[in-house]
């Protein structure tokens, strides 16, 4: 058995765990032995299905004790992992079945109806007995009680995660057994992980950042308490009765349990044993910073930044929290980070460049995606104006992220933009986040915003606004305010204004551009 798998960390925690508390959730518990029995005992049933080795299992379903079982018997077999978010419609899971060609689907009750509709030809299993047919995990646990063993690889791919932006056709990108080890190691490091930490699971394991949280908990044989996000009065009662003492968010989960009139805060004292918030898939605001410091007064906050091809790039230490809250940090352990320009050379303070990322966790690549591959995972070569590359040794890969940063005097690191959404206009490259930015920082009628280009052949592209707030704000007023923080080019040559904005079917956090250019285009 490799020592680079998550095998290895399950296998070891109940060597001298057993009888501790790994999971939580609604009231019910799991030990670390329960677990490896169940674990054991789906993974025999996945082997006896005798697919081949690489076989890609697709994992679409609400968040249950099941559902952990589930990632962690799949992880314990030659198979590859795909979780599916329960925010995905049919016809986006359809399509993810047919780009990784996927041959068997657990699933639940809830969720099985969505499988039938897509007229799925594979194997599927359900944690609940379903009848028609279909194995499930009561039967399992019933008929499956031989041992189990198996030898996993470090070096054999492990997951692909997909996650829906807004053309509708994501790519999957692939993550090996010894990236899931390796970000467990180093997220447990710099945050001082302990034995006795009781981790939130209220993110979703269908990414990285949410599944890190069961491998984390593994690492240090934690406890894992999950709770599904619907009400923030639910969830802050999740932290309370779980006695929760690692909160991982993403910037839309805080902006959800602060968000005025929503409900009323409970008393800090309340949350004395929360020590550590992690947050990632966002951006954060100083104000998101100092309302968490407010109601979770014990609790460090990691404000941390991670790409699509590698698991974390940067993180922000908490004593800077409050002094540079928009900052994402420096690099992580085994990580160095370069901003370098089009021509190569490191960037300035202050001056804008695109991110490289070199060093651990960088994942395999995109799935069948050639051309995404060659864009983002490079030769080391293109930082040969920046490093030595002594003895000409250029076979090493780095990742060119496509985000636009730039570092201050101090070397930390700010995020300005993707690549692919940076507007071109009158010779200028403009980051809708820094309008976007200065409209949350200083319109706070405005309730949402989104700034996007729309062609205009005399300056290349002309900037557009759209906002939502409970009414119209004259026009006027708003140019009034933005000509006081941004340079005359970055001024919107045309303000609309909606009473609700559209937004990306499987992240309401994301408002979905492309609708709003075809609105105004039209």
């Amino acid at each position: 058995m490799s020592i680079n798998c998550i095998r290895s960390l399950l296998e070891d925690a109940v060597s001298t765990h057993s009888d501790s508390v790994a999971l939580r959730f609604d009231g019910k518990t799991m030990s670390y032995g329960e677990l490896f029995n169940r674990v054991n005992q789906v993974a025999c049933y996945l082997d006896e299905l005798d697919l081949p080795k690489n076989t890609r299992i697709g994992l679409y379903s609400n968040k249950s004790l099941e559902q952990v079982v589930a990632i962690l018997a799949i992880l314990s077999t030659d198979y590859i992992l795909v979780p599916l978010t329960r925010l995905l419609k049919p016809e986006q899971v359809e399509y993810i079945i047919n780009d990784c060609d996927i041959k068997c689907i657990i699933t639940d009750r809830v969720k099985i109806e969505s499988i039938e509709e897509i007229n799925f030809g594979g194997h599927v299993i359900s944690y609940e007995s379903v009848g028609k047919d279909v194995a499930s995990f009561d039967e399992i646990y019933k008929y499956y009680n031989k041992p189990y063993s198996c030898d996993i690889s470090g070096h054999n791919n492990a997951v692909i995660t997909y996650s829906f932006g807004l053309t509708g056709t994501p790519k999957g990108i692939v993550i090996s057994h010894r990236n899931l080890l390796d970000s467990a190691r180093v997220v447990s490091q710099y945050l001082s992980l302990k034995e006795g930490d009781v981790i939130s699971g209220v993110l979703i394991f269908n990414l990285d950042y949410g599944l890190n949280q069961i491998f984390c908990s593994l690492f240090k044989r934690a406890t894992l308490a999950l709770h599904r996000f619907i009400l923030p009065e639910d969830f802050l009662n999740h932290l309370i009765d779980d006695e929760v003492t690692v909160l991982p968010l993403m910037p839309v989960n805080i902006s959800q349990i602060f968000e005025e009139g929503s409900t009323r805060l409970p008393s800090p004292e309340l949350f004395e044993k929360l020590r550590i918030i992690t947050s990632s898939g966002g951006n954060v605001t100083a104000k998101m910073v100092s309302d968490c410091k407010q109601l979770f007064p014990e609790a460090d906050f990691y404000s941390m930044h991670g790409l699509t091809e590698a698991f974390r790039s940067a993180y922000l230490d908490p004593s800077q929290a409050l002094i540079r809250p928009e900052s994402i940090g420096k690099a992580i352990p085994d990580v160095e980070l370069y901003v370098i320009n089009e021509q190569g050379k490191q960037c300035a303070p202050r001056e804008v460049g695109e991110l490289i990322h070199r060093g651990g966790y960088i994942y395999r690549g995109f799935w069948n995606a050639p051309e995404e591959n060659a864009l983002r995972f490079k030769s080391i070569e293109i930082l040969k104006d920046v490093v030595d590359l002594e003895g000409q040794l250029t076979d090493e890969i780095v990742v060119a992220s496509g985000d636009y940063v730039y570092k201050d005097e101090e070397g930390y690191l700010y995020f300005v933009s993707r690549h692919d959404d940076m507007i071109k206009t009158r010779g200028f490259r403009v980051s809708p986040y820094e309008i976007e930015s200065v409209v949350a920082k200083n319109l706070p009628k405005i309730s949402r915003c989104a700034v996007f280009s729309v062609e205009n052949e005399l300056i290349e592209e002309e900037i557009v606004m759209v906002y939502s707030a409970p009414s119209e704000i004259p026009e006027e007023e708003i140019l009034f305010e933005l000509k006081k923080h941004l340079a005359s080019y970055m001024i919107p040559a045309k303000v609309v204004y909606r009473k609700s904005l559209p937004l990306v079917q499987s992240d309401n956090n994301q408002v979905n551009k492309e609708e709003l250019k075809r609105e105004i285009s039209a």
